[in-house]
């Protein structure tokens, strides 16, 4: 890996970081706040929230078995992917890399900072090869993007060909584990320190079922996550999103429950679905969703909107031509969705 300075715009290296009202007195006690220009009424929503999530991020930390100061908060992975672009990637100038087909908010964070986006397609079985995406890199290339589990196909990358990544590039490698807790293969979270040019993308979103609230998670070396804590927005997790996430991990044991109901029933779903007319392939699947190759995804998805039930129509997307993307829902919602695709008839859609 490069030095962290070398990889980080001079810009950002050289930033001095807003100073919130909060972050001042940090360790002393208080009781009275006439510093933040804040209504003394309506508490507590009336208070700024702690900037830097401190007893969060300490409950997180436990779960996860990561040291507090490798861990940043989010409003949403969203934020967590785009911060990188602007700590690291110099618009017009640097490149990032990632695999094809992949989680579409990459390519548009590389779009909106001015960063070139460079594709390097997956193979026919969705995995890639370490030396197809180094091959894509020049002396610009500050960034190189994987999702494992992957999103739309659903299935973990070769472990192998991760570490040969992490090992061969230096500069820093974003990998995404938003599906992590679907798959039985472990979360690269404890090989932090191995690797110092590691960035893990974590989310509440999917197995602990709070999409709503917006709360992303980036585990790196303490380094970069000052990085990424420097250029954030003085308050970016508000008070009700910390509140929620706390009560959420104070309960995890039934995340374990859920995730567990949704794996059987993935089981299941998949095989009731193989036995549809209009099934061509299910592909294998690490993620709380899978992909099918149907007859034909377009028909399919209009006549599934027109019964009530949503799913995902993916044939724009790279190698996934007639594909519908299928997340794993409670049995009555799997059972609703079997039934209107054993009804379906190819000459009436």
């Amino acid at each position: 890996m490069k030095p962290l300075k070398e990889l980080t715009r001079p810009n950002i290296w050289a930033l001095k970081p807003y100073s919130s009202a909060r972050d001042e007195y940090s360790g002393k006690e208080a009781s009275v706040f006439l510093d933040a220009n804040e209504n003394p009424y309506n508490t507590p929503n009336n208070r700024y929230p702690d900037p830097l999530q401190r007893e969060l991020k300490d409950l997180i930390g436990r779960v996860k078995k990561v040291s507090t100061d490798r861990i940043f908060l989010g409003n949403g992975s969203d934020e967590a992917i785009d911060l990188p672009f602007r700590a690291f990637c110099r618009p017009g100038i640097d490149n990032v890399v990632a695999i094809d087909p992949t989680y579409g908010m990459y390519q548009v964070c590389a779009e909106v900072n001015d960063v070139e986006y460079r594709k390097v397609q997956l193979d026919e079985n969705f995995q890639f090869k370490a030396a197809d995406l180094l091959a894509a890199t020049d002396e610009h290339t500050k960034l190189i993007f994987l999702c494992s589990p992957n999103n739309p196909t659903g299935n973990r990358l070769c472990r192998e060909e991760i570490l040969t990544l992490l090992r061969s590039f230096e500069g820093l490698v974003i990998l995404d584990e938003a599906y992590a807790d679907f798959s039985n293969e472990a979360s690269f979270l404890q090989q932090l320190d191995e690797f110092p040019n590691l960035i893990i993308l974590q989310t509440f979103s999917k197995a602990w079922g709070c999409a709503g609230i917006r709360l992303g998670m980036a585990f790196a070396s303490q380094e970069i996550i000052n990085l990424l804590n420097k250029i954030k927005y003085p308050y970016n997790v508000n008070r009700l999103t910390q509140q929620e996430a706390i009560h959420m991990i104070e309960k995890h044991y039934q995340v374990q429950q859920w995730v567990e109901s949704l794996l059987h029933e993935r089981t299941r779903l998949i095989q009731e679905f193989q036995k549809l007319a209009c099934c061509r392939r299910i592909y294998p699947t690490d993620a709380n969703f899978f992909l099918t190759r149907v007859s034909d995804a377009k028909k399919i998805y209009n006549y599934l909107v027109d019964k009530g039930i949503i799913v995902r129509n993916r044939s724009s997307v790279t190698l996934c031509q007639d594909c519908l993307r299928i997340t794993i829902g409670t049995r009555p919602e799997n059972d609703t969705l079997l039934e209107a695709l054993k009804n379906y008839k190819e000459e009436e859609a």
